[in-house]
């Protein structure tokens, strides 16, 4: 690809409102901005609207727009900037404080609650259905940490049922997530909400296809490098029966902090070797080239993919397998950047047509 060329961009608007408090800004933090969960409780409340655009994959740009969460700001967004505000949007996420005493169903709040916040989701997607009637719809019941487990089960499935019942001609076309800055549970539900924004899934997942075969993988996951959110995955048959189905949320968790406990790990090019495990830092502080893991049942490697990505490789043990597997992963840089090129726009897709499959060590 020529120097000059320029990548084609794609923008996606995403609004993120919810009532003050539930807890918007801090996930946006966390998931984009690299924060901590016990940092965010200094986060002030959002005035207005605060636009963040964030650059994800390398052509994907969100166009982040926090909506304070007061009701006279609702009330603005509902009335004069209606247009301004719910116009070209590709994603909404409205956030709930599952505290709320606003967040009840009307035939189920006792006294003192109402059913007020689903009144304003309800408003809120009225106008999106008014000007941006293809947008997707996720809705997050937030702070679940708060709920004592024994009852969060019950109480997931009636707030998520409160939610479809107000969702209108969007029912067939929202998520609904329960999420606390605390777990892994609000990787899962972003990784849901970038990934219905991402175009050309199906020319990647060929290339992770290639690069599970050439590696005789259990399992292959691709991750953003940045949020280190999951971007796709594909796995062989034992891959597809592991029980873990929170796994790569947990993984995301897990990596992002240490990708950011590298801030304080002390010089470039550290490279660290301790029993059966070990990583190589790249020139940046906050990134690393690979990281390995060697046991008795399996290897597993990250690797450092492409510039916007990170791969994840679980694959049978053994150091000539490690060895093979390195190897394949490095070869396959090439092939995901000619992948990227296509899906980002800037190369033809007749470059990956006729493309030949990863070659095998």
């Amino acid at each position: 690809m020529e120097a000059s060329k320029k990548v084609k961009q794609e923008k996606k608007k995403v609004l993120l409102m919810g009532k003050s408090g539930a807890g918007k800004s801090s996930m946006r933090s966390i998931i984009f901005s690299n924060h901590v969960a016990k940092d965010v409780r200094r986060l002030g409340a959002t005035i207005d609207v605060d636009k963040k655009r964030v650059k994800f994959l390398g052509n994907l740009l969100l166009d982040i727009w926090d909506c304070g969460g007061q009701d006279a700001f609702t009330e603005s967004y509902l009335t004069s900037q209606k247009p301004y505000v719910f116009s070209d949007v590709g994603v909404l996420i409205y956030v709930f404080d599952v505290e709320s005493t606003d967040f009840s169903a009307a035939e189920q709040h006792p006294p003192g609650h109402s059913d007020r916040d689903l009144q304003t989701f309800e408003a809120i997607i009225a106008a999106l259905g008014e000007y941006s009637p293809g947008a997707r719809i996720f809705a997050l019941t937030h702070k679940m940490d708060l709920v004592s487990a024994p009852y969060r089960a019950a109480v997931r499935k009636a707030k998520s049922d409160a939610i479809r019942a107000r969702s209108g001609r969007f029912l067939s076309n929202i998520g609904i997530y329960t999420t606390s800055i605390w777990d892994e549970s609000l990787y899962r539900a972003w990784g849901s909400i970038v990934n219905s924004l991402m175009p050309n899934l199906d020319i990647i997942e060929l290339g992770l296809k290639d690069l599970q075969a050439v590696t005789e993988a259990e399992e292959v996951v691709l991750f953003e490098q940045n949020t280190f959110l999951t971007v796709t995955r594909v796995g062989s048959e034992v891959g597809n029966e592991n029980p873990n189905s929170d796994r790569y949320e947990r993984l995301s968790n897990i990596i992002k902090t240490f990708k950011n406990s590298l801030s304080s790990a002390g010089a470039p090019n550290f490279h660290l070797t301790r029993n059966l495990s070990s990583y190589t830092e790249s020139n940046s502080s906050h990134q690393f080239d690979s990281f390995t893991i060697k046991t008795r049942i399996f290897n597993l490697i990250i690797q450092r993919l492409t510039h916007n990505t990170y791969v994840l490789v679980v694959f049978p043990p053994g150091e000539a397998e490690l060895h093979c597997a390195t190897l394949n992963i490095l070869q396959a840089k090439d092939e995901f950047a000619r992948i990227e090129s296509v899906a980002d726009g800037s190369a033809d897709d007749d470059n990956i047509k006729g493309r030949g499959k990863i070659k095998a060590y």
